[in-house]
């Protein structure tokens, strides 16, 4: 062990993580600085900083790749896979009419704040998302309550059995609560911060909060007493690095231990060097351009259409993104192998095809749009420069767009509250854990902006409506199957996207890290990741 590692050692975790910042320029090397972060502390180059650390107030990956580390759920996704498997719940049962959900708690398991979990807490967490009238509601948004909206009551039967009510039957229930929104925050830690709790977070996972520093880091301990087993790192940093080249230099300099989103030039560059580990994990995500629905000239559905005709899918991705990811058909991804509909080729690229529909559709002398493209976040991939690349890809065919270039968090808030009146077309990726779950949140009539939902470009279908309705109440797979492709095929000639391309997400790390795997939720799971000492 190098002399820093022993300095660590005996400091408190927060002295510890301050100093493992402050070392080592960001030069870029051929091989990794000797022991420049502690030895049993991890560090972790994120795209951007949390809005949040409340797992009910935030959509983004990148919050989420924090929160399963700090929070548990009652079921969990198990390891390597998008299967369901207990967790803060041991057991439950699903009523044969599939309208009631009773689940049976771990026992003896405290929240990081020492009070106790139990169903009650379960009660308070989903009720404050789904009951206006409850006294922390104010806490909120809760934008992904959509995830529970069928929940007509919690029940608490006993201090350890907590049931659900639900209005009707849904199949995604189980999948959306291994999902982050689904994890369980301490009730007590909210009644003491209020609207603050989201910088004073509290839940029974496998690491306790620390710290945030702005900008700079959110640092969190190992929990001694979790229920599932203490983790052998002391502790795990996680810095926001928004530039993909910054994440790289750090990660040479030996400044951060594991780096997530790797540029795909860079790639093939670790892969061969052997002071590094490559991982990449195929996953449903899907990158688009929302287009807006509600304003020329992209209410025309030949313009739509010309869009997707007009951009050079396979050249992003060959090109721009250097085969680390396949060109996207619709709204589900192909990683849901069950649902996607295997029928529909994408969109060709043929500028000619374009250029007849925008002269049918009106805009034969050009027109001009306005582009929301984000610096970075999460799946994002390569934006900017994907941005550009589309931006040249249209003005050939007589669409001039203005780009606009937003910060990830500001850009989310832009796009989030809907496009009408600022853009006409904007990048958008989602990493999801259903095939309901983009089109249900994105897609629906009843999912607009002003209605709390993410359909920010307005597309309204009324046979998409029902079709997702039915699916999602249904408890057959192969009938689920069929109705999604139904769907699919539906949004495929509406074009409400441009439907551009699915990630192989990858990430990076120095080879003294062990046990880690990437998942095909996108989320960073550390419980069990530990680090060889340094020669």
């Amino acid at each position: 062990m190098t002399w820093m590692g022993r300095a660590f050692k005996g400091a408190t975790l927060a002295t510890a993580l301050a100093a493992s910042l402050s070392l080592g320029a960001l030069t870029v090397g051929m091989a990794p600085a000797q022991a420049e972060t502690p030895p049993d502390v991890l560090v972790v180059g994120q795209i951007a900083e949390p809005k949040s650390l409340d797992p009910h107030t935030v959509t983004a990956v990148n919050d989420f790749r924090i929160l399963v580390n700090i929070y548990d759920g009652l079921v969990r996704f198990a390891d390597g896979t998008l299967e369901v498997e207990p967790a803060l719940a041991e057991s439950w049962e699903i009523s044969e009419d599939g309208k009631t959900y009773t689940f049976h708690l771990r026992d003896g398991v405290t929240f990081h704040d020492g009070s106790p979990f139990n169903a009650e807490a379960v009660k308070f967490n989903f009720d404050r998302m789904l009951d206006e009238n409850h006294p922390y509601h104010d806490t909120g948004p809760f934008p992904l309550a959509f995830f529970f909206s069928v929940i007509e009551e919690t029940e608490v039967v006993d201090e350890l059995t907590v049931r659900f009510h639900l209005t009707e039957p849904f199949a995604p229930l189980l999948s959306n609560l291994a999902y982050p929104t689904g994890l369980i925050v301490s009730p007590s830690a909210v009644e003491e911060y209020g609207q603050d709790y989201g910088r004073n977070p509290s839940g029974t996972g496998a690491y306790k909060f620390a710290r945030w520093d702005s900008n700079t880091q959110v640092a969190v301990e190992a929990n001694e007493d979790y229920w599932d087993g203490a983790p052998e790192l002391r502790g795990v940093v996680f810095r926001p690095l928004t530039d993909a080249n910054a994440r790289v230099s750090a990660l040479l300099a030996g400044d951060i231990d594991l780096m997530v989103e790797v540029p795909p030039d860079q790639v093939a560059a670790f892969r061969d060097n052997p002071d590094y580990i490559v991982y990449e994990q195929a996953g449903p995500h899907l990158w688009f351009l929302i287009l807006n629905m509600r304003e020329e000239p992209f209410d025309n559905k030949l313009m739509r259409q010309a869009v997707n005709y007009a951009i050079d899918k396979e050249a992003l991705v060959n090109e721009i993104l250097q085969g680390t990811a396949t060109v996207a058909t619709g709204p589900v991804p192909a990683a849901f192998e069950w649902a996607f509909n295997e029928e529909l080729e994408p969109y060709p690229y043929d500028p000619e095809k374009a250029r007849q529909l925008i002269e049918e559709a009106g805009y034969g002398d050009g027109v001009d749009v306005t582009f929301y493209v984000t610096e970075g976040g999460s799946g994002m991939l390569d934006p900017v420069a994907m941005g550009t690349a589309i931006q040249a890809d249209l003005a050939e065919v007589g669409i001039n767009a203005e780009i606009e270039t937003y910060e990830w968090n500001t850009f989310l808030a832009e796009v989030n509250s809907g496009l009408e009146g600022k853009a006409d077309m904007a990048e958008m990726s989602w990493m999801t854990n259903d095939p309901d779950t983009l089109p249900f949140l994105a897609l629906r009539s009843e999912a607009m902006p002003e209605d709390g939902g993410f359909n920010s470009g307005y597309y309204s279908n009324p046979e998409v409506d029902a079709l997702l309705e039915q699916a999602r109440t249904s408890t057959d797979q192969e009938e689920r199957a069929r109705l999604y492709k139904e769907m699919q095929e539906i949004v495929y000639e509406d074009a409400p996207w441009a439907f551009i391309a699915s990630w192989q997400q990858n990430a990076v790390s120095t080879d003294e890290v062990q046990n880690f795997e990437l998942q095909p939720s996108f989320l960073l799971l550390l419980h069990d990741v530990t680090k060889a000492p340094a020669e």
